[in-house]
């Protein structure tokens, strides 16, 4: 199959990439997760519900990512604090539909409030380098120019502050340069990349490359390498 690679800027003052969060801690890694570009790419384009096809599609092909910060020092994880559920009136008949319940429809104790603390990067800047098939690279690159939903890097509340869409290269190596040259113009510099395989440098499992989207998600693992840029300059 003949691939192009998509070279798409994730840079906002908040993102949050999820990868194993349980409803009381959502947490973010430190980089975008596969599952949260090609969610991206299918709020642009418009498919919604399982979309097992295209996932089956792109899963098996290479995200690359590189890292790149605008100070010497990474800016510290932002910690929200939220309550879900918490100073509705429960002698209101429509405000006590909005309080908690257990299963079987009855009163939880303590008045049944959801406490969460959500995580998100600060003032993060990606390069995602995308591999995906030839066929498929107008359609998408014209979706993330005119995407038919809101597009949000990771959370629905972590808008992007530039374009996405940065262009289409024939190899992986020329969307890096370019990613490089993107970043330059802004005054960043490069920290790590995250490579799919294994390499030398950290290599880790992630649970993000989504088979099913939809009310029931399924995921399968891949192993990825984090390369400092000590490890490749």
């Amino acid at each position: 199959m003949s691939s192009t690679y998509l070279l798409l800027w994730l840079e906002a003052p908040l993102q949050s990439w999820g990868s194993d969060s349980r409803f009381g801690r959502r947490g973010t890694l430190d980089f975008p997760t596969k599952s949260g570009v090609l969610g991206l790419l299918c709020c642009a384009l418009g498919a919604g519900g399982e979309q097992k096809e295209l996932l089956q599609e792109m899963g098996s092909l290479s995200q690359t990512v590189l890292s790149f910060r605008r100070s010497k020092e990474r800016e510290a994880l932002l910690r929200d604090f939220h309550m879900v559920g918490s100073g509705y009136d429960d002698q209101n008949p429509w405000e006590t539909l909005l309080i908690p319940k257990k299963s079987d429809g009855k009163a939880a104790v303590g008045g049944g409030s959801k406490i969460t603390y959500r995580y998100y990067l600060q003032d993060a800047a990606f390069a995602a380098i995308l591999q995906i098939p030839v066929a498929k690279t107008a359609i998408i690159a014209d979706a993330l120019a005119n995407p038919c939903w809101d597009i949000y890097l990771g959370r629905k509340c972590c808008v992007p502050t530039d374009f996405i869409y940065q262009g289409s290269f024939a190899s992986e190596s020329a969307a890096i340069v370019r990613a490089i040259e993107v970043a330059q113009e802004k005054k960043l510099v490069e920290d790590f990349r995250v490579l799919d395989g294994e390499h030398d440098g950290e290599s880790i499992v992630l649970n993000d490359v989504p088979i099913q989207f939809g009310e029931n998600k399924l995921y399968r693992e891949r192993r990825v390498t984090i390369i400092t840029v000590d490890d490749h300059v």
